[in-house]
């Protein structure tokens, strides 16, 4: 089990530090799109295109791994009061009873949009868009696939810690609190 969270979360720190680096490139490349548009009156609808790509890609990979790091959004009102034990069991339930389910349902949901793309391989319907839209669109369906693995590899996680076996990789504050009373 602890072989299969290690390959899984390092599927989502690569990913996510890949797509890092392309957020940074979206940046440069939209400046690049105002000083051109506004400074020069020059304008490419595929290189406009091309930041509404990375932007699509930089959610859709990186959302992995914002869940191994614990950074979406949470309603801590009741659960940043619970000891370890019972954040670790809100956080099971939690990932069995609506992160993994919703993974399903995405992916499930995306499957005939994206292969229908696929089979007319779709591209921009706008005069000098970029092509390979149906690859974009392919990306709803490694976004779940991803956010699964992840979530598959925070439940082994979770009872392992839960059993005893990993301490140090408790889940969320659990670790920073065991060090802190040591």
């Amino acid at each position: 089990m602890k072989a299969l969270i290690k390959t899984i979360e390092v599927i989502s720190e690569v990913l996510g530090k890949w797509v890092s680096w392309l957020s940074l490139f979206m940046v440069i490349v939209m400046f690049l799109v105002v000083v051109l548009r506004y400074a020069f009156s020059l304008g490419w609808e595929g290189m406009q295109q091309s930041v509404t790509y990375m932007y699509a890609v930089f959610f859709l990979l990186g959302i992995s791994y914002t869940q191994k790091h614990h950074g979406h959004v949470r309603v801590d009102i009741f659960y940043q009061n619970f000891p370890p034990k019972g954040k670790a069991l809100v956080d099971l339930v939690g990932t069995l009873l609506l992160m993994l389910p919703m993974c399903g349902f995405i992916f499930w949901n995306s499957l005939d949009f994206v292969l229908l793309s696929w089979q007319t391989m779709e591209s921009s319907n706008t005069a000098g868009g970029l092509p390979g839209v149906f690859i974009l669109k392919s990306f709803l369906l490694v976004m779940p696939v991803l956010l699964f693995l992840q979530g598959i590899a925070q439940i082994l996680k979770i009872l392992l810690w839960l059993r005893g076996e990993l301490p140090h990789l408790a889940p969320y504050d659990v670790a920073e609190k065991q060090e802190a009373a040591a």
